[in-house]
């Protein structure tokens, strides 16, 4: 939380991820993530770019674990501080679904009957560092 602090910025809003129980091949009990690493910091700075421009936030931190992660941990954390709330909230949306469809990332879900491999989501990137 502290590195979001801004005495520019008015509202924080932090996004927390968790893996859940249920996944697409059915119940999961953790989650393997792996990323092109080097891409997916080039597409986050895209990314961070475009929200930048958009509502002019004052600071973005992501995280995404990578490795195996259990049922109910978390697994990407994403912050943003703006001057309003409304851009924080905005910014925030945006990140994580663009990090979801543009950032190359791989999920597999884990059971104890199987393994299967799906879309998913990895990468840190700090702002203003």
């Amino acid at each position: 939380m502290f590195e979001l602090q801004d005495n520019t910025a008015g509202a924080s809003y932090i996004f927390i991820g968790s893996v859940r129980n249920g996944g697409r091949s059915g119940n999961v009990s953790e989650i393997y993530y792996e990323s092109y690493s080097k891409m997916a910091e080039q597409k986050m700075k895209e990314i961070e770019n475009e929200v930048q421009i958009k509502w002019k936030i004052k600071k973005l931190l992501a995280f995404h674990r990578i490795g195996n992660i259990k049922v109910g941990e978390a697994s990407i954390i994403i912050g943003v501080s703006s001057e309003h709330r409304n851009e924080a909230f905005e910014a925030c949306k945006y990140v994580i679904d663009n990090v979801k469809t543009r950032v190359p990332i791989w999920k597999k879900e884990i059971s104890n009957e199987s393994q299967k491999w799906a879309e998913g989501i990895l990468l840190e990137y700090r702002k203003n560092e």
